[in-house]
This record gives C-alpha cells, sequence and structure tokens, in this order.
C-alpha cells in the first residue's frame, strides 16, 4: 500500500494566501484602468463644458453686436422719417425720393439684423446646453474616480492584512465607482444629489 503523503496546513495556507493575492493584484489592476478611464471621461466633460461655454460667450457677443447694429438702423429711420415729414413738402422730388429710398433700406437692414440675432441666439443656447449636458456629467466621474481610489487603497490593504472583508468592500466600492463612471458617460439616471447647484 502506497504512503499517503499528508501536506503540511503552512503550505496549504502560504498556496491560499498566494492565489488570494494574485486574485486581488488582477483586480486592483482593473480597478487602475477604470480609474483611468473615468479621469478621462472627467477630463474630457470639463474641455467640454469649457467649450462649450466659451462658444455660448462669443455667440452672445456676437448677438449684441447684431442687436446694436439693428437699433442704430432703426434710430436712423425713425430720424430720416422725422425729417422728412418736416422737411418733405419743401423738398425737391428727387431728395423726397432719396430719402424714401434710405428709409426702405434702413428698414431692411434692421429687419435683415434682427432674422440674423435670432439664427445666433438657436446657436448660443445650442452651446449653453452642450455646456450644461457636460456639466451634469462631471460629478460622476468624479465621484467614480474616488471611488475607485478607495477601492484601490482597499485591495492593497487586503493583501497585506490578508483581508477578504476588506478585499469585499474594495469590490463593492469598484462596482459603485464603475457604475458612476458608465453613468457619467451616458447620463442614464439622474442622482439630485449630483446636480445640486448646477
Amino acid at each position: 500500500m502506497p504512503e499517503v503523503e499528508i501536506p503540511n496546513p503552512e503550505e496549504l495556507e502560504e498556496l491560499k494566501n498566494r492565489a488570494f493575492t494574485r486574485r486581488v493584484a488582477l483586480t486592483t489592476a482593473v480597478y487602475a484602468v477604470m480609474l483611468a478611464v473615468a479621469a478621462l471621461g472627467g477630463n474630457n466633460a470639463m474641455k467640454e463644458m469649457l467649450l462649450a461655454q466659451q462658444l455660448a460667450s462669443d455667440q452672445w457677443a456676437f448677438y449684441q453686436a447684431k442687436v446694436i447694429r439693428e437699433h442704430a438702423y432703426r434710430i436712423q429711420q425713425k430720424r430720416l422719417a422725422v425729417d422728412l415729414a418736416e422737411r418733405g413738402s419743401s423738398m425737391a422730388p428727387e431728395g423726397q425720393q432719396q430719402y424714401q429710398a434710405l428709409l426702405s433700406e434702413f428698414a431692411a437692414e434692421a429687419r435683415r439684423y434682427n432674422a440674423e440675432k435670432k439664427d445666433i441666439e438657436k446657436d448660443a443656447r445650442k452651446q449653453e446646453h452642450e455646456r450644461d449636458i457636460n456639466r451634469s456629467k462631471d460629478p460622476y466621474f468624479d465621484f467614480a474616480e474616488v471611488l475607485l481610489q478607495i477601492a484601490i487603497v482597499l485591495s492593497s490593504v487586503s493583501i497585506l492584512a490578508s483581508s477578504r472583508l476588506m478585499y469585499g468592500v474594495s469590490f463593492i466600492l469598484a462596482v459603485g465607482g464603475t457604475l458612476l463612471m458608465l453613468n457619467g458617460y451616458t447620463l442614464a439616471v439622474v442622482l439630485p444629489f449630483f446636480s445640486v447647484g448646477h
């Protein structure tokens, strides 16, 4: 009858700990990848928010310039109308025709600027909408980064402490961080406490 070798309990514990360490190390690497993706999403959301704000500001400045020009033409139109009313009967017919032509031209320019400013306003509001969307995304990425960083720290400590409980907590935090990161990209679920002040 062959001899049955009974494994040394210390060796079994070391093998068990080595497998645990390997598993925690691999999941920690996955946490780090998720953290990098969350950081990228947060940076992109912030850049897109700032760019949209700048474009909206540019459009509003352009809008304001159109309003000023429109008002200048309307003022000129009113001045000409008053001049024509005051001096119309004493003016030569050619002068009256020139005044009428200028009145028509100023009215047409005022209408043109009015129409153009409406298009500019649409563009500005569209950029503001883009800004607001990216502003809504940013907190999800911020909190995702925090949870994933804490998960990385806890999983590293779980290796040193050989604590499966700490590893479990790190896993739960990493899942929460990953879900927040995914929500930052999609805005599938709006969490009210993340949009306070926005």
